[in-house]
């Protein structure tokens, strides 16, 4: 299996510096202080029995206000006002590229290992590419530590995520982030025949189904006694790179909505 990684996010911060990308990496880093604060008052206030309620009391908006200053400081604010041709392009990214079409199942391409012997594709259901991958989501949240006054279309994996702004495209993966321009960014879609060995997504099409040991002629393999038959779903995938290496594969369950993000993206340009 070889890993599908591309290019490490410092090394894309290093093509792309931006004080954004510095800000939203401060506070992603910063830690919550009011928990610590509220379990040590709360313990002191137990040793203090019966004058609990006289120290509890003044804890409460201390322990508040300390919270309310964690949130601000793992904050950044950034307001857009994006108007006429902009607006519009974005507008349809937002409201048409998926992330309100109720995609049912979204997975992210984390490695991918050939088949070459005939072994192999016998006792992997006759596929020829073994993909391991994990489950995405699609939303309009943005980064965590972002406030805007827009929606930001997001596609989130288990180590990485991609938040799609106006004007750049923000990358995370793990506790690092980079942006952007979409200048740099080729967007392709193409249709992916996939051996569905879990439930399928109801919203996908299943275009055929084969046996989990197959043989020559791709008829089940009769030595085998837990031989299943297993769907062969038509999924979408779409592959995002730059020149400078960045590479993210993401799988939907239903084809047309893999085309429209890929559309999207590409007209940001």
């Amino acid at each position: 299996m070889q890993e599908i990684v591309g290019t490490p996010v410092q090394q894309l911060v290093a093509a792309h510096p931006s004080d954004l990308i510095a800000q939203i990496q401060t506070a992603a880093s910063r830690r919550h202080i009011w928990p610590w604060v509220a379990a040590a008052l709360l313990i002191l206030a137990l040793l203090a029995a019966p004058y609990s309620l006289v120290l509890f009391m003044p804890a409460v908006p201390v322990v508040w206000w300390l919270r309310q200053r964690d949130i601000a400081r793992k904050s950044v604010v950034v307001f857009y006002q994006v108007e006429d041709a902009p607006a519009a392009k974005y507008d349809h990214f937002a409201g048409s590229s998926g992330f309100v079409s109720g995609v049912e199942r979204v997975w992210q391409a984390e490695a991918e290992g050939a088949l070459h012997t005939a072994y192999q594709r016998k006792v992997n259901a006759g596929a020829g590419t073994l993909v391991r991958r994990s489950l995405g989501s699609l939303d309009l949240a943005g980064p965590p530590v972002l406030v805007t006054n827009i929606a930001v279309p997001s596609v989130h994996g288990k180590e990485r995520s991609l938040y799609f702004l106006p004007d750049r495209v923000i990358v995370r993966h793990g506790s690092q982030y980079a942006d952007l321009p979409y200048a740099a960014i080729n967007a392709r879609m193409e249709q992916q025949r996939f051996v569905e060995t879990q439930a399928p997504p109801s919203d996908a099409q299943c275009v055929g189904t084969t046996w989990q040991y197959t043989n020559k002629s791709g008829g089940p393999d009769r030595r085998f006694k837990d031989n299943r038959q297993l769907p062969i779903m038509l999924y979408g995938r779409l592959t995002l790179t730059t020149p400078q290496g960045l590479l993210m594969i993401w799988d939907f369950s239903r084809p047309d909505v893999a085309a429209s993000l890929a559309n999207a993206v590409n007209r940001m340009r």
